[in-house]
């Protein structure tokens, strides 16, 4: 795959965040110093804002001091992708002791998580509806263990804009994932997260109106 993103700094820091989240994502891209010039397949320059001036591309995304690295290539996939923002974010969820947790905008993956209690894993869904935005937005609940997923439901009706649609899915067949992860307790979470994504669930009614 040909890079579609370049990096234009010579800020070690700033450019070793951002090459560990690309890295992280498994995506291409090309190392230029701010005044080089950058060539014609590269959709978006990502750099810093004290060397945003020297950047000569229609398409220039800044790492701020102090903001967030993942945010910023995440953004960069999304120019790269023709976007501003997706058109449809699903979080998929399977509740339980531990839980695991899959985002997909407009079907594909953008991340996967494994947390260690339902709050933590609400923070995470709020978060990353944040971090992803979209026009539509979708958490899809596993009935697997049916009194965490009631209450981990309960708890994103009170946190989760009014907007954002949760469904109750069925977990039937996901548990074909346990012998062949056993031994990695988080990503059989975040397997089973991911099929509950691309099941169709029953719409819980939201009690709030925000």
């Amino acid at each position: 795959m040909r890079p579609r993103i370049a990096l234009a700094t010579v800020s070690g820091r700033a450019y070793y965040k951002l090459v560990n989240q690309l890295q992280r994502k498994g995506l291409p891209f090309l190392s230029l110093r701010p005044w080089d010039p950058v060539p014609l397949g590269i959709k978006v320059v990502v750099t810093t804002n004290e060397e945003r001036h020297l950047i000569d591309h229609p398409n220039v995304l800044v790492l701020e001091n102090g903001s967030d690295s993942a945010s910023v290539v995440d953004a960069a996939l999304l120019r790269v992708r023709g976007k501003q923002n997706y058109e449809k974010v699903v979080v998929g969820v399977d509740p339980g002791k531990t839980c695991g947790v899959a985002i997909l905008g407009d079907a594909s993956i953008l991340a996967t998580r494994g947390c260690s209690s339902l709050e933590e894993t609400a923070k995470v869904i709020v978060e990353g509806l944040k971090r992803f935005p979209a026009a539509v937005t979708v958490v899809k609940i596993g009935d697997g263990a049916p009194a965490y997923a009631r209450e981990l439901t309960l708890l994103l009706d009170e946190v989760l804009p009014g907007k954002t649609v949760i469904e109750i899915v069925s977990e039937a067949g996901t548990s074909r994932f346990v012998n062949e992860t056993t031994h990695r307790r988080g990503l059989r979470d975040a397997m089973s997260a991911l099929e509950i994504v691309g099941r169709k669930g029953k719409t819980f009614s939201r009690g709030n109106s925000r």
